[in-house]
Parts: structure tokens; C-alpha cells; sequence
């Protein structure tokens, strides 16, 4: 099984670089806010239980390094297209 190709809008022109950057920025904000809302759970569990969800903590642990992903990606210091167009961020 062949690995997906990573996109370089470097290759291509601004205004598609532009484009992939103002989708990227929705995907940003989105995260963020599913971020907050897995923060939020993870208060509450931590709460009522004792202990955080380990899941929850994986996910969290992804979303911050894709948010990282899109960051660069948008503040031109990394030319790759953050997922969808290239691999998820391991959690590790």
C-alpha cells in the first residue's frame, strides 16, 4: 500500500496557496474549539472519577499537534497542507 503524497502549494501559485491557507484557518478554529470542549470533559472526569481519560488525553495530544500543523503551515513556515491532505499527527 502506497503512502498518500503530501501537497506543496509551493509548487503552485499564491492565490491556491491562499485558498488552502483560509480552509486551514477554519479547520484551525475548529479544533480549538473541539480542543476546549475535550478540555472541558477532562475537568469533569478528573472531577468525579479521580483520573483523566487516557483516550481524551491522546486526542487532546493530536489536536494540539495538528493545531501546531496548520499554524506553520498558515504563517508560511512550512509548506506542507496540513490532514486532510497529509498524514494525521501521532499522539506520541
Amino acid at each position: 500500500m502506497t503512502d498518500l503524497p503530501t501537497v506543496s502549494p509551493a509548487k503552485h501559485s499564491l492565490p491556491v496557496r491562499a485558498l488552502w491557507m483560509l480552509l486551514m484557518a477554519v479547520a484551525f478554529h475548529i479544533t480549538a474549539c473541539l480542543l476546549s470542549v475535550i478540555a472541558l470533559v477532562q475537568i469533569i472526569l478528573t472531577a468525579t472519577t479521580g483520573a483523566a481519560n487516557s483516550q481524551l488525553t491522546s486526542l487532546g495530544r493530536e489536536l494540539g499537534q495538528y493545531l501546531r500543523q496548520i499554524a506553520g503551515f498558515v504563517s508560511f513556515a512550512d509548506d506542507t497542507v496540513p490532514f486532510p491532505l497529509s498524514d494525521w499527527p501521532s499522539g506520541q
